[in-house]
């Protein structure tokens, strides 16, 4: 039952972070700035599924430009 679990997170949170982020290319290698963006990263996935969004790659690309409608999931209206 853990090892479900453990990959459930896996495939939810890194695998999205990793894939549609390119988190593994990322440049970003100093200081506390690598985990600033994780978080950053965390937080956008979290705020597209609390929305009801599944597909959190056609969700980044069709708010990408709509900044009001980011706006509204950051104030949570």
């Amino acid at each position: 039952m853990f090892v479900r679990g453990h990959w459930e997170v896996e495939n939810r949170a890194h695998y999205v972070r990793d894939v549609t982020y390119d988190e593994d290319r990322s440049q970003v290698r100093t200081g506390s700035a690598p985990q600033v963006m994780a978080t950053m990263r965390n937080t956008a996935i979290s705020l597209l599924r609390m929305a009801g969004w599944t597909n959190i790659k056609q969700a980044t690309e069709k708010l990408s430009r709509r900044v009001g409608e980011i706006l509204n999931l950051l104030l949570g209206t």
